[in-house]
């Protein structure tokens, strides 16, 4: 055989191994996006994503370490009467897209706001009406939003509570704060609030009742009423009706049951919930 046949045969045995090694990558990425887009079969694993210091929805129990809140516990109901292996991931809220979009969770379940994000997921129904709301401190005497002015206030980055500030109707309110500061989560914003280094919080309301449950109520306010309101749905990725089809069916079947209101009242919730 002569030199170039042996180069030209063994560039195509090269090739031809190469290819079959890249292969199963291409296949496994696109069966990784259609998984994504599929109804969910007995024995699958239902992976929701989640801030893991958002409560009453979802958090980390300080007493027994273990992942929970009204949104872990409806998820895993919904997981267990469908037969589906439950897997609660908490993620970093500002990623929370590329995690959906590129099938490391099935959906984001947690106090996650509807309103003004309709085009870019495919939601469930809303299941609580929230609202926002600012806290201050008992002592503060600040009773309206107009005693705001030349405040520092302070709401967790890419929250509920900074998109309703950044609503065109709130452009004077938050104009007439001396600062608005981002912070990484709630609890941050609290421990702030009562160290006196800030004057106010942005929050969602059942967030602020729980705080104020665990904190004390004889500390801080909530002032009314609510500066904007909206409502939480669970959100999936945009065209996978499938799932979200099989996930409301259940839901559905929780607030026929009970189940669904049985929650909400342990975690205060009962009267912000949606019920058919």
């Amino acid at each position: 055989m002569g030199l170039r046949k042996i180069i030209a045969t063994a560039t195509a045995l090269f090739l031809a191994v190469s290819l079959s090694a890249c292969s199963p990558s291409k296949s496994n990425d696109a069966e990784k996006g259609a998984t994504n887009h599929a109804a969910k079969s007995a024995g699958d694993t239902f992976t929701v994503g989640f801030d893991a210091s958002f409560p009453p929805f979802g958090y980390k129990d300080e007493e027994t370490g273990e992942y929970t809140g009204f949104d872990i516990e409806l998820a895993a109901e919904v997981a267990k009467r469908n037969d589906w292996q439950f897997k609660p991931q908490p993620i970093d809220w500002d990623a929370k897209d590329a995690e959906l979009n590129s099938g490391t969770i099935d959906a984001i379940w947690n106090g996650f706001t509807m309103n003004g994000r309709e085009d870019k997921y495919t939601f469930s129904e809303p299941y609580v009406d929230n609202s926002i709301v600012f806290v201050t401190k008992q002592d503060a005497n600040i009773k309206d939003v107009k005693a705001l002015a030349g405040k520092v206030v302070l709401v967790q980055a890419d929250s509920s509570g900074l998109t309703a500030l950044q609503d065109e109707k709130n452009k004077e309110l938050v104009a007439s704060f001396a600062d608005l500061q981002q912070v990484p989560e709630y609890n941050n914003a609290f421990m702030t609030l009562e160290a006196g280094a800030a004057d106010a919080i942005a929050v969602d309301l059942g967030v602020a009742k729980f705080q104020l449950a665990k904190r004390g109520t004889d500390k801080f306010a909530i002032m009314e009423p609510p500066f904007h309101t909206e409502q939480y749905g669970i959100g999936f990725k945009k065209g996978n009706t499938q799932l979200r089809d099989q996930v409301q069916k259940t839901l559905d079947e929780m607030r026929t049951d009970g189940t669904f209101m049985q929650l909400a009242k342990k975690y205060k919730l009962e009267n912000a919930v949606v019920q058919k």
